[in-house]
């Protein structure tokens, strides 16, 4: 058997121009999609060189679910003191609540700063840096790789925010350890899944890639139960064009939903509820795997009709 040898590529055989050639292509849906797998938030792209006073920031976005701004700045070489005063600047003028800093490597000191930022911020404040890095296999095409080598700390940063104005109630710390382990959970059987960071609240939220509607897991310390629903935060349409499909999508979930319009908010849901009790802990696998098996049936039967919808 010959095996060929993976070859690392300079990034600037692939991209000449870091504005004109690699800014552009990042642009593109499929790529910021991939981008989006790997670091788990939605990435809609708003500007390409969006301007902030004397400065253009390479890419402004906005997370699909929330609208939460994005800047993302290319550096296809080392990182330097030049750039990391740019993220800031660009995250400050967008008022953003992520920062992607893409780059050729990462020296240890801005490693340690982007650490510290993040580990000194509310979760307001996100910095992922990006190792962009290009292999071929013999004269095989190009392959790209987004290796993500400094983020935030989700549990550090959700318990600071709150520490910071009042001490966790001891739900709160039972629903943020519970989001965490499911979020633990469901990366390591269902690695393709974007999940986001967790907080100390009754809700999880997992995009499924549709502007208009993300899948709610929700844990109710006090009526006991759990849910797994389509959450619609605006589009009764939508909620009503699913509504005529009831019987063929409770059939394809074999389950029987729960159908709340809520006519007097903006707002309307499906879900399917389950018995649960926050507090016993020797239950929450048996509960991590329930709610991950309803994510993945969900996402399959409801992701036809939503497109269906929205083309």
């Amino acid at each position: 058997m010959h095996l060929s040898k993976l070859e690392k590529v300079e990034l600037r055989e692939v991209w000449k121009h870091e504005a004109r050639d690699f800014t552009q292509w990042l642009a593109q849906d499929d790529i910021l999609e991939i981008l989006s797998d790997e670091i788990g938030i939605d990435i809609g792209l708003l500007q390409v060189e969006a301007s902030v006073g004397q400065f253009n920031v390479d890419i402004l976005a906005a997370e699909k679910n929330t609208g939460s701004k994005i800047v993302i700045e290319n550096q296809l070489e080392t990182t330097d003191h030049d750039h990391l005063g740019k993220i800031i600047t660009y995250a400050s003028g967008f008022d953003a609540e992520f920062i992607i800093w893409i780059v050729k490597s990462l020296r240890d000191e801005h490693k340690q700063a982007v650490d510290w930022l993040n580990d000194h911020t509310d979760q307001k404040i996100n910095i992922f840096v990006i190792k962009m890095e290009v292999w071929k296999i013999a004269d095989s095409p190009y392959a790209a790789k987004f290796q993500v080598v400094a983020k935030p700390n989700d549990w550090a940063k959700a318990i600071k925010e709150h520490q910071s104005s009042d001490l966790l109630s001891n739900i709160k710390m039972l629903q943020l350890e519970f989001w965490t382990q499911f979020k633990e959970y469901a990366q390591e059987h269902q690695p393709q899944l974007k999940l986001r960071k967790v907080s100390p609240q009754h809700w999880y939220d997992i995009s499924f890639r549709f502007s208009n509607a993300h899948l709610r897991l929700t844990v109710n310390s006090q009526s006991g139960h759990m849910s797994c629903e389509v959450y619609i935060p605006d589009d009764k349409p939508l909620f009503f064009h699913l509504l005529e499909q009831k019987t063929e999508i409770e059939t394809a979930l074999s389950a029987t939903l729960l159908w709340e319009e809520l006519p007097a908010k903006k707002a309307s849901r499906i879900k399917v509820v389950h018995p649960c009790e926050l507090t016993h802990q020797i239950e929450w696998e048996s509960y991590h795997i329930c709610l991950l098996k309803q994510v993945i049936a969900f996402q399959k039967v409801f992701t036809p009709p939503i497109k269906a919808f929205s083309a």
